[in-house]
């Protein structure tokens, strides 16, 4: 247990010491949301203040960027290096290594998150969520589900490359069609149609929802557990070292 909470440690300080990474992860989103909320604090079609949308929706914008683009890169970059090769001579399973690839990378999404919400309640009166374990269950499944996509793209792209172009190709429409950028009040119907087929909006709808209060979508809570379980079990079976 030790030696697995020692790689969980040095891959998250990894992540946070790569300049790409840290800067996406944690400065990107401030960037965001000052942008967005530059020009006010008006409600949304529905009575919902924009920060108290927009703070919502740009954690989940983070979650996705850990996980579909900077963690498969990681994976795909440690084939291409040969360290899975040597990683095998040891007691590591593909479980184990998922494992604390996924906690340090989630870790990663923890920090920028917290940014997120230090920064919207500090300058931009945010309010707090209505229901606090409605968030957290929300952040934490959709930090699962779309982890597992993430580890299924760096189980099967060769290289680092392509698994940062296979990442940002998946990460881009999910997170403009899915409400992570583009609140779902705004959009089109053809728009939220299309949204709704994607991974992540179950997640933007469940962190949303918890943060004003309404009940959780048990379609959304199920979407999201059956995406964790199909994925994460294709990436198992389909691992290379």
């Amino acid at each position: 247990m030790k030696g697995f909470a020692n790689v969980v440690a040095v891959e998250l300080k990894l992540g946070l010491r790569d300049p790409m990474s840290a800067f996406f992860a944690l400065a990107f989103p401030l960037i965001m949301l000052w942008v967005k909320l530059r020009g006010g604090n008006k409600p949304l079609p529905g009575g919902v203040p924009v920060v108290d949308a927009t703070v919502p929706m740009l954690a989940v914008f983070v979650i996705g960027l850990a996980t579909l683009v900077v963690l498969p890169a990681t994976l795909a970059q440690y084939r291409e290096r040969g360290v899975l090769r040597r990683l095998r001579a040891t007691p590591a399973a593909p479980a184990m290594l998922f494992g604390a690839q996924w906690i340090a990378h989630t870790l990663l999404a923890v920090a920028g998150t917290v940014l997120i919400v230090a920064v919207g309640a500090a300058g931009f009166g945010l309010a707090a969520p209505a229901s606090l374990p409605g968030v957290l269950l929300g952040w934490l499944l959709g930090a699962l589900s779309l982890g597992a996509i993430g580890l299924l793209l760096g189980a099967v792209v060769p290289g680092g490359r392509a698994a940062t172009v296979a990442g940002l190709g998946l990460f881009f429409p999910m997170v403009f069609l899915s409400g992570a950028v583009i609140p779902r009040e705004t959009m089109s119907g053809s728009m939220r149609a299309i949204g709704d087929l994607m991974p992540m909006a179950p997640v933007v709808r469940a962190v949303r929802d918890g943060w004003e209060g309404v009940p959780a979508s048990g379609a959304s809570l199920g979407i999201m557990v059956a995406v964790t379980v199909v994925a994460g079990g294709v990436a198992l079976k389909a691992y290379r070292w």
